[in-house]
């Protein structure tokens, strides 16, 4: 995952991950199955941060499948490019964007523990793993367990460079203030953040 956010951050308007086809793998690990997961989760991340998640494909091509690489790669610009560059399409700015990646990547260790104690399983297909990865149950635990880390960690990214108010924060990220507020009640109480009562504004401890 980290590799994929690092292009990302760089400005790569698509990742494209490729891997031997299920069950054909040459190793023990079959690390296939692993990339399969790793690729739902962080498209579910990506979509957590505004990003649209088509820009991470994976697809799995056999060594002696040279024309379906290249017709899979063609599909895969043409694609890119009816969705535009990275964040523009989106409507997030240069610096939003920066700092979306960075909020991403303080949380990527509990990110990796999430897939490996809560996501990681084993199916045969990958049928199975599109309808697990998009199960009302791995929604939900995203939901409760992701997308909170997320939006600290986003509030603390930003606040890492400027006091902010409530309202400044709610606007910058898109945040609904009563969620910022909730977030800094409990950034607070952690003391991870301040409130200065003279400029009304909250800012890093």
């Amino acid at each position: 995952m980290a590799f994929v956010l690092r292009a990302f951050a760089n400005g790569a308007d698509g990742v494209f991950i490729g891997g031997c086809w299920l069950g054909e793998c040459h190793y023990v690990t079959e690390g296939n199955y692993d990339a399969l997961s790793m690729m739902h989760l962080s498209r579910k991340v990506l979509e957590q941060v505004g990003i649209n998640p088509q820009r991470l494909r994976l697809e799995w091509i056999a060594g002696s499948e040279g024309m379906r690489y290249a017709e899979v790669m063609n599909d895969f610009g043409r694609k890119l490019k009816e969705l535009g560059p990275i964040g523009v399409a989106e409507g997030i700015s240069k610096d939003g964007l920066k700092l979306k990646f960075q909020a991403v990547k303080k949380i990527l260790p509990f990110l990796k523990l999430v897939e490996r104690e809560r996501l990681r399983v084993r199916f045969k297909t990958e049928e199975e793993y599109n309808q697990y990865f998009s199960s009302d149950e791995v929604n939900k635990l995203i939901s409760e367990l992701v997308a909170d880390k997320l939006a600290i960690s986003q509030i603390t990214t930003l606040l890492g460079e400027k006091p902010l108010s409530t309202r400044e924060i709610s606007e910058i990220l898109h945040l609904e203030a009563s969620d910022v507020a909730r977030y800094l009640n409990s950034t607070a109480r952690q003391g991870l953040v301040r409130y200065d009562t003279s400029h009304k504004q909250y800012a890093i401890a």
